[in-house]
């Protein structure tokens, strides 16, 4: 799995190697210096041999080079509602995404470009919307089958999830759970989280929503209801938060009344132990939560009282 500021591996044997390789290293050093998300005009930036190649391909999903035979990247268009999406790239109930072919002809360009990609076995980025601006870059990714009759294709978005698939193997019920539960896991860390942790940062305006911080680097999303008990991800169900109040609010050092009002636990209030308690937890003791300007991005009343009484009975 990658995560941001780390370069894949990819496999050097020709110049589309090459172009795939320095197009990751461009990524993950953008992604690095933004937390995951990048816009349109962040992948127009990129270059290869002193030549600027847009990773994004205008007005269409699927990025062509000239003189490059397979797809580089794919992106998945942004829509705030569903049913006003273009293509319907979704999860199958294998929990392996799929994407759509452009249009339905098998021999278009594009369509053509992706079959390659997965003849070649090529890894590509896929850019997936967080909103209408913003894309998370998810890299690599590899084509791993192609559904003519619903005009799509199948993704794997790790290396296990790309040895696991078996085209035209006859699995046991066994085996076949087991790769749906694997893909499971890896779709949840890899965009549902990562999806997750975007939307609820901007809701809060970048910012720590007890103590301000606004280093986005240092910010995460925390759950009210945790995904274990079976915690959505929705914005309604974070909280923006740093790293060591994140930790702290896990812990139920920290909590947050359904007034939005925070609290330390008693115990750590009565310590005594340097600057660090004193100013990061003491400190915040009784301050009013930071709210999303937005009233349908707050937090979710009732998950705050059931995490609420689970802080007041940790002491």
């Amino acid at each position: 799995m990658v995560r941001p500021g780390d370069t894949p591996r990819v496999r050097i044997a020709d110049e589309d190697d090459e172009l795939r390789a320095a197009a990751f290293a461009f990524l993950s050093d953008l992604t690095s210096r933004t937390g995951g998300v990048v816009t349109r005009k962040d992948l127009r930036a990129f270059t290869f041999r002193d030549r600027r190649i847009s990773l994004e391909q205008h007005m269409r999903g699927i990025r062509l080079v000239e003189g490059f035979p397979a797809a580089l990247t794919i992106l998945t268009t942004y829509a705030e509602r569903p049913e006003d999406r273009l293509y319907e790239d979704d999860i199958g109930a294998d929990m392996y995404p799929r994407y759509k072919w452009q249009g339905t002809n098998p021999h278009a360009a594009d369509n053509v470009a992706l079959r390659r990609a997965m003849e070649l076995e090529k890894p590509l980025a896929w850019f997936r919307p967080v909103g209408p601006t913003f894309y998370e870059a998810v890299f690599p990714v590899w084509i791993v089958d192609e559904e003519p009759q619903k005009h799509q294709v199948v993704l794997a978005i790790d290396e296990i999830m790309r040895s696991n698939w078996q085209r035209d193997v006859l699995l046991t019920a066994a085996d076949e759970a087991r790769r749906r539960e694997y893909a499971e896991r890896v779709v949840k860390v890899r965009l549902h989280q990562r999806e997750f942790r975007h939307l609820v940062i901007s809701a809060y305006a970048g910012q720590c929503a007890l103590c301000r911080l606004r280093h986005h680097e240092l910010l995460d999303a925390a759950h009210i209801r945790e995904d274990s008990d079976g915690g959505e991800p929705v914005v309604t169900n974070g909280i923006a938060m740093c790293a060591i109040h994140h930790r702290a609010f896990d812990a139920l050092v920290v909590g947050v009344t359904p007034k939005y009002i925070v609290e330390v636990r008693r115990d750590v209030l009565a310590e005594s132990d340097g600057p660090t308690l004193q100013h990061a937890l003491q400190g915040i003791n009784g301050v009013d939560l930071i709210l999303p300007s937005r009233p349908r991005q707050q937090p979710d009343v009732r998950l705050l009282e059931e995490r609420y009484e689970r802080f007041r009975a940790a002491g």
